[in-house]
């Protein structure tokens, strides 16, 4: 049976497929954990400790030795999803109530939401359509897209915006692992070979339990807004994007638009913030699954338009070569 192959025609699907699993089972069986204990139980709830372990590797992945094309690529991309990110929360802190909008269409809608959903980039993904549609360059600057990963980008965003207040030994506790992994990765490459190899198998983990702190009930409630999310995190950071990528990146807009997703990873901040600062409780669940169904609606939609987008530049260039021609 060919059940890798086909979930990996999904995208994002070793990502997604074990975070629907997980949130079928949270939502028909929410004391299975519980009741099966031991091993079983820490698979389900194992969401932080994965995650930990998974950012370790991650780190351990990237190499300092980056060529300077690679840096300044990924660079502008990582910069402006970032500051895109901030910029949308300090606009939407000006009108959306601190515990979220609780009526109406935009019922469920927090900031936090928001900026889990805008400030990641998918970059498997990335990386995949890159192979596909850009240089190999372009594809290389998934390494410091690695650096977003986690909450800390999020921590970052929600403290300077003035939404939150973080200790400074949680945003250091946020990045540890990611730190001990890069430094260990660059002393030794073998390390690096070692841990790296680890980092697509820890997805499907990693997702599977954060499945399980999603009620599909909530999913159903959001469906529709977190489709809207999902579009919005497509136009609001993508046009930025390309204009990013062909003023300093150097590209032709491409590598813009495939950095425009929202990322699996990102599903997981709403959970882990609210651990770190309670005062995020209230509207961690509405969040998770506001940024589940944005991940599922760029992963879809990121690879139709980037093709599309790609399709229409090379046709541009075509015409451009034939009209310079005596």
């Amino acid at each position: 049976m060919k059940i890798k192959a086909t979930i990996e025609r999904i995208p994002g699907g070793m990502m997604l497929v074990p975070l629907l699993l997980g949130a079928m089972l949270n939502t028909f069986s929410p004391d299975a954990g519980a009741y099966f204990g031991s091993f079983t139980k820490g698979m389900i709830t194992g969401t932080v400790p994965i995650l930990a372990v998974w950012f370790f590797c991650i780190g351990a992945s990237i190499n300092l030795r980056a060529t300077g094309t690679v840096l300044r690529k990924s660079g502008t991309l990582v910069i402006t999803k970032i500051a895109v990110a901030w910029v949308v929360a300090m606009i939407a802190a000006s009108f959306i109530p601190e515990q979220g909008i609780q009526t109406g269409m935009f019922a469920g809608l927090s900031v936090l939401a928001i900026v889990s959903a805008m400030d990641m980039t998918n970059g498997g993904l990335y990386a995949s359509l890159m192979n596909q549609y850009g240089t190999k360059e372009e594809s290389g600057a998934f390494v410091l897209m690695s650096l977003e990963s986690g909450p800390l980008m999020t921590m970052v965003i929600l403290g300077s915006a003035g939404l939150a207040s973080f200790e400074p030994h949680h945003f250091i506790g946020a990045v540890l692992p990611f730190l001990v992994g890069f430094a260990l990765g660059n002393l030794d490459h073998d390390f690096r070979s070692f841990f790296s190899k680890a980092t697509p198998t820890l997805i499907p983990f990693f997702g599977f339990a954060l499945g399980n702190t999603i009620n599909l009930g909530v999913i159903l409630d959001t469906g529709l807004l977190g489709i809207m999310l999902g579009v919005a995190v497509i136009i609001i950071t993508g046009i930025p994007l390309i204009i990013a990528d062909r003023v300093i990146g150097g590209g032709n807009g491409t590598a813009g638009i495939a950095a425009s997703s929202a990322a699996g990873a990102a599903v997981a901040n709403p959970v882990i913030i609210a651990q770190i600062n309670p005062a995020f409780e209230p509207v961690a669940a509405s969040a998770t699954a506001l940024v589940a169904a944005s991940v599922i609606v760029t992963a879809i939609l990121v690879p139709i338009i980037t093709a599309l987008y790609s399709r229409y530049m090379m046709d541009k260039k075509i015409e451009d070569k034939e009209h310079a021609v005596p």
